[in-house]
């Protein structure tokens, strides 16, 4: 029953350039575009989806061997979870309900230069004990994306040109992989993040 499951997900919706799209890829590439859409309104069935889409996404990059990505969404479930809870009950320091604000260069300074040397260290574990074809430009967008997901789920509007550059980097990663639909939708997440990035700063002035 699950081996035939599998098989109809990883079974081609439809074929873009020449590579066939899964509808494991698809119905993931709906629910990030909803989630996105989520965030920016600051609405909290971003979480929710935010796991849903993260479970098929691991699903489609551990099949592909990128397995910083696929090690990545697990990671995302679990501060998905976190963050879904930060939303709902979290505080600031002065007690106050979480609501979007800026961090600050002073606050990015040690979370920026710690996601730069992990850079390079998640690279050389990759090239050493996988087999991913991509080790280092795996792992520039999954720590990457660790500090986006820390920043939003703390409402930070930093999260937003930290997302901008990941996608823009995951364009060019999916994009060797042959995973199209995957590429349209972290090129779409770029305006979308410059969209959030705009709402969020307004919300925070």
């Amino acid at each position: 029953m699950l081996a035939a499951l599998w098989a109809a997900l990883l079974a081609p919706a439809f074929t873009a350039l020449g590579s066939p799209i899964s509808w494991l890829e698809l119905i993931a590439f709906v629910l990030a575009v909803w989630m996105v859409v989520c965030n920016i309104r600051v609405h909290l069935l971003a979480w929710p989806l935010a796991i849903l889409s993260s479970l098929l996404y691991f699903a489609l990059f551990l099949d592909g061997k990128l397995y910083g990505e696929a090690g990545l969404q697990l990671v995302f479930i679990a501060l998905a979870g976190w963050g879904w809870w930060q939303w709902r009950f979290g505080r600031t320091a002065e007690g106050d309900t979480l609501a979007p604000r800026r961090l600050g260069a002073a606050g990015l300074r040690v979370p920026v230069l710690l996601t730069l040397a992990a850079w390079p260290l998640l690279g050389a574990f990759l090239a050493r004990v996988t087999d991913s074809p991509l080790p280092y430009w795996d792992a520039f967008p999954t720590v990457a994306s660790l500090l986006g997901q820390w920043l939003l789920a703390r409402k930070y509007e930093e999260n937003w040109p930290t997302w901008i550059v990941v996608n823009a980097v995951s364009v060019v990663l999916f994009g060797i992989k042959g995973y199209w639909l995957t590429v349209l939708l972290y090129a779409g997440f770029i305006p979308m993040s410059v969209l959030g990035w705009r709402a969020w700063r307004q919300a925070a002035a």
